[in-house]
């Protein structure tokens, strides 16, 4: 018999107690005989080495057990700002969600980040104030922050994870949750939210199943289901299919991606904001080198965020140095790799700043090829990428050796970005349009000016670079950093202060505006890279009770010194 199934998460800022909430819940259901501990180590859903280590979640976790007729998959997710696309991807596939806040520390920067991503996707949730057995606990304090900061009359739920105190009525509440049954019949409409790689490192993908039915055997585009384990009341078992309503790991499907959509229905994934860090990476031992780089690719894959960049040097995108610090623990733990990160930078980018053209005809001096190209590089709009435009006539394009003229475009296309990855300054061009404006190519026995060998595709393939290059010199190219959009509450006894300290950190501030009684709001913009640093600093400035939020606010001129 199948039981209606509720996918619940668990979120909240680091330390509120989320998974030892998570640990109590097993417990009381008898899913575990003992209940685990953050500090020592031992809990369920926390399974990666540096999880344990550390007392923290790092990797979303789906863990089931029975409640009053319904199978709860509990959905354990990161609570540090560094994973927060981790968060949102697995936000996207729950049908409620449990916010737990401390009862000593009350609101919290995350808390605040995590209730504005819940209620923009509409996911129904419970406010749980947690440790009220600590000292210093204060729950009325915390229900009037909740109530002026979240902005929300929800009704506040309170106990203690360790203790038990509260739980009955949560998981009254949890019950009330429960969605009807989703719609088994039709076409299947499901998401995939994680992925991973078994002991044989094969690769594992946990997909939420929203209409419809995936089977074993069925086509997914090129690949095929070869294995199925549903997540029920004894946890993940072996099932021939996963249907509306569930979660399940997938096998056979090597093609997918974390976040791509199964089926013909549904909303295409959300798009987060790039990474805005980077750090350069080597293998500690240079015979490691190509594992170093397989690895990496690899959790790439698991998270498609953890851009891998590869230049002179081979880089990872980051959104924080904790993040550093797993994919290093990673590499040594699970890939045997020994690897050095240097220091974080931001990802700078290039951007042209005026209209550049160049030719390179055939038969010139300064032509090492045998074709002709020309180019015309434009600005576009920020954050509008790069687009490649061919307007040349037909007759001018080699068809003999691309076939059809949108092959040559295709093929041109891609020589223009894979140029673009390092422009006249080192950095990443974009925000601009590349034009073809000249195309010809040599004829063994054609006129004078044409007389040569046939062009090969491997003429355009290098002498596009060589013309884009001078179209950019010609341009001109200006160096922008990523900066963060900032908004900061805090007591207002300590507003000038932590301004004075913004500004220095070269942060461009708006007008403060008032906040809750005694409180202030302040909002401006900040680099990226001094993010990290305000928020070190803000504790001390606020004693403790400011909240930073930031989030990606696009690319500007950088103002310092660009390192080379």
């Amino acid at each position: 018999m199948l039981h209606p199934t509720l996918n619940l998460g668990i979120l909240a800022h680091v330390d509120a107690g989320k998974t030892t909430l998570g640990e109590r819940l097993l417990y009381d259901a008898g899913v575990i005989r003992t209940l685990g501990s953050v500090d020592r180590g031992t809990t369920q859903a926390d399974t990666l080495a540096l999880e344990r280590a550390r007392g923290i979640t790092i990797r979303t976790a789906v863990v089931s057990f029975p409640l009053d007729g319904i199978v709860v998959n509990l959905i354990d997710t990161p609570g540090h700002p560094d994973f927060i696309a981790e968060v949102e991807r697995a936000l996207a596939v729950l049908d409620g969600a449990v916010l737990v806040l401390s009862a000593v520390e009350g609101v919290q920067a995350q808390t605040l980040v995590l209730w504005r991503a819940l209620q923009r996707l509409h996911v129904p949730t419970l406010l749980f104030v947690n440790k009220t057995d600590r000292a210093g606990a204060d729950v009325g304090r915390v229900t009037d922050e909740i109530r002026s900061r979240l902005d929300t009359d929800a009704a506040v739920l309170a106990g203690s994870a360790i203790t038990g105190e509260g739980l009955d009525e949560l998981r009254r509440a949890m019950a009330r949750l429960a969605p009807s049954p989703g719609e088994a019949a039709g076409p299947l409409a499901a998401a995939v939210f994680k992925i991973e790689r078994d002991r044989h490192r094969e690769k594992v993908l946990y997909v939420r199943v929203f209409a419809g039915t995936l089977r074993v055997r069925e086509r997914v585009g090129d690949d095929k289901v070869t294995g199925i384990e549903v997540f029920g009341e004894r946890g993940a078992v072996r099932s021939r299919e996963v249907a509306a309503g569930q979660i399940a790991r997938v096998r056979g499907l090597r093609s997918i991606r974390v976040g791509d959509r199964l089926g013909t229905r549904g909303e295409a994934p959300r798009q987060f904001a790039p990474p805005t860090l980077e750090s350069i990476v080597e293998a500690v031992d240079p015979a490691h080198a190509t594992r170093l780089k397989a690895a990496l690719d690899e959790l790439a894959e698991q998270d498609p965020l953890i851009g891998v960049r590869r230049r002179d040097e081979l880089s990872v995108l980051l959104y924080g140095e904790v993040q550093k610090e797993v994919l290093e623990a990673t590499l040594a733990d699970d890939y045997d790799v020994a690897a050095h990160f240097r220091d974080t930078t931001p990802v700078y980018i290039e951007r042209p700043v005026g209209i550049g053209e160049a030719v390179e005809l055939l038969n010139a001096s300064s032509n090492p090829f045998h074709a002709q190209v020309g180019l015309r590089v434009e600005p576009a709009h920020a954050g509008s990428g790069v687009s490649f435009r061919l307007a040349v006539d037909h007759r001018r394009v080699p068809l003999y050796a691309y076939k059809r003229r949108e092959e040559f475009e295709a093929a041109v296309d891609e020589y223009v970005r894979e140029a673009l990855r390092v422009g006249p300054r080192g950095r990443e061009v974009t925000d601009c349009v590349v034009t073809m404006t000249d195309c010809w190519y040599s004829l063994a026995d054609g006129p004078p000016s044409r007389r040569g060998p046939l062009s090969t595709a491997a003429d355009y393939r290098g002498l596009t670079p060589l013309v884009l290059r001078q179209a950019l010199e010609r341009a001109g190219t200006v160096v922008c950093e990523p900066v963060h959009r900032i908004r900061v509450e805090l007591p207002a006894a300590a507003l000038g202060a932590t301004m004075a300290a913004a500004v220095r950190l070269g942060a461009t501030l708006d007008v403060p505006e008032p906040g809750a009684p005694d409180r202030a709001v302040f909002s401006g913009e900040l680099p990226a890279v001094r993010v990290a640093g305000l928020r070190r600093q803000l504790p001390g400035l606020t004693r403790g009770e400011g909240v930073l939020e930031s989030s990606f606010a696009g690319y500007r001129p950088a103002v310092r010194a660009v390192p080379g």
